[in-house]
């Protein structure tokens, strides 16, 4: 009886899809003609009238080759396209369909553990992806802001300098600040393996196609593959194609969201989804402003976080964007931009990478906006002296590389000179080590009640 009601269920489930396939299908068809292509803009004209900015229209190649284009924008006249692959075959006069309007795709519980591309597709060699019954827009509005659910409840990460000096909410949305080859994607896989999330969403974005199996297999596992679907867009795909990618890995949390479920959206990297829509942006005729970015990158940016966070019923989505900061330029345009909308910052640097201490976060330049509302007294308190001791010596630490400080001159001092090895020594981990919150507190609480070995009067505050 089970057989056969699961069989009854699949056919039900085809069928919804089928039938909103052909709901979206359109009496008429509309067509056009390629007139001019520059670089990877493809002018067409007869059919402007029937567009508007981000339909989507089909080029037919020769060779019976179709190449998926979008329309970013208008001139003399004409639609102006970007293609999503390659526009080899494409000539004056090919022939330009309008495809559908909005473009949605239709996910299912059973994409854990694939991965896509930026358009839904499965690379991973696997079967086809099965169809769910619900259509979902690639590029979706934020919920309105009357409508959210506040900030619940803490979210465990499993990574010791997160859960305890930088402690993070469900449903809200932190930006991990670095330069390259300091170790973001290394902290993203420990993310996706430690959290006590429900469904991980992971979006590779201009990413190096040989390191993409290298993150899934070595850094991911099949223990986080198992709950997580991973969105790919290489470095040398189109610059709507990396866009998507985007758009596709927030659309995938929103569905998982609107199930109810505690989602974590972990994106690398902002960046490179800001310079794709530069292109777009560029080819479209767009002003350059700040360091090249148009002024659609400033707008798209908000549009695009803000769809991460709390939704307006028991699901959220917790986001952890990557910022890949230029020349380690912290206040470079999009890494200010990002700052300003996200609910906190991770910076991590590459002189903390240089001595050996992994993940290179320093704690003291990162902030989470929900603390210390979510933390009790007694762990902000524990937290606060941390900061003090670290602090402290990074206040000093010019003078005591080189030699000029002597113990005994400063308690406060000598008091940091002892718990820095210890600190420094907790906020250490490695890959797959992972520590809950209440593992986390207990220790640092342990850390601080060791007594110094030097003779001093005043002692660092027992936590």
């Amino acid at each position: 009886m089970n057989v056969f009601r699961a069989i009854w269920l699949d056919w039900s489930r085809f069928l919804l899809s089928v039938i909103s396939e052909i709901s979206r299908l359109s009496p008429q068809q509309f067509y056009g003609r390629v007139a001019a292509i520059q670089g990877l803009l493809v002018e067409v004209g007869g059919i402007q009238r029937h567009l508007s900015i981000g339909s989507r229209v089909d080029l037919l190649a020769r060779g019976d080759k179709r190449v998926l284009c979008e329309v970013v924008g208008f001139r003399n006249d004409r639609a102006l396209l970007m293609p999503f692959g390659s526009l080899d075959g494409v000539g004056m006069g090919c022939k330009a369909l309008i495809a559908e309007q909005e473009p949605v795709m239709f996910p299912d519980q059973s994409w854990l553990g694939r991965v896509v591309n930026a358009m839904g597709e499965p690379i991973d060699g696997g079967p086809p992806l099965r169809k769910g019954s619900i259509g979902v827009p690639f590029k979706n509005a934020a919920p309105p802001a009357h409508s959210r659910q506040r900030v619940r409840g803490k979210i465990d990460l499993g990574v010791r300098a997160l859960n305890s000096f930088i402690t993070c909410c469900r449903g809200q949305r932190m930006g991990i600040f670095a330069g390259s080859g300091v170790g973001k994607s290394v902290l993203l896989s420990m993310l996706a393996r430690n959290t006590e999330a429900d469904v991980n969403i992971i979006g590779l974005i201009g990413e190096r196609g040989r390191e993409v199996q290298e993150f899934i297999e070595d850094d991911l596992g099949p223990e986080g593959l198992a709950r997580s679907i991973v969105v790919v867009a290489t470095s040398d795909e189109p610059a709507l194609m990396r866009r998507q990618a985007a758009y596709l890995t927030l659309a995938l949390a929103e569905y998982f969201r609107d199930q109810e479920k505690d989602v974590l959206c972990l994106m690398d990297s902002v960046t490179r989804f800001a310079m794709a829509q530069r292109d777009v942006g560029l080819s479209g005729g767009e002003p350059p402003t700040s360091k090249g970015y148009t002024p659609t990158v400033f707008s798209e940016l908000p549009k695009l976080l803000e769809r991460a966070g709390p939704g307006p019923g028991k699901g959220t989505i917790t986001g952890l964007f990557t910022v890949l900061v230029e020349g380690d330029d912290h206040n470079e345009p999009i890494a200010d931009a990002v700052r300003g909308i996200l609910d906190g910052h991770i910076v991590m640097e590459r002189k903390i990478a240089e001595r050996g201490r992994y993940p290179a976060i320093n704690v003291l330049k990162s902030v989470s906006r929900t603390m210390p509302a979510c933390n009790s007294d007694e762990e902000n308190q524990v937290v606060m002296v941390a900061k003090q001791l670290l602090s402290t010596y990074e206040d000093m630490a010019e003078l005591i590389r080189l030699g000029a400080y002597r113990k005994g001159t400063d308690p406060d001092v000598d008091a940091a000179l002892f718990y820095f090895p210890l600190l420094e020594q907790f906020l250490s981990q490695q890959k797959v080590e992972k520590t809950s919150m209440e593992q986390c507190f207990t220790e640092l609480k342990r850390i601080l009640s060791i007594e110094p070995t030097f003779g001093l009067e005043n002692q660092a505050p027992d936590a």
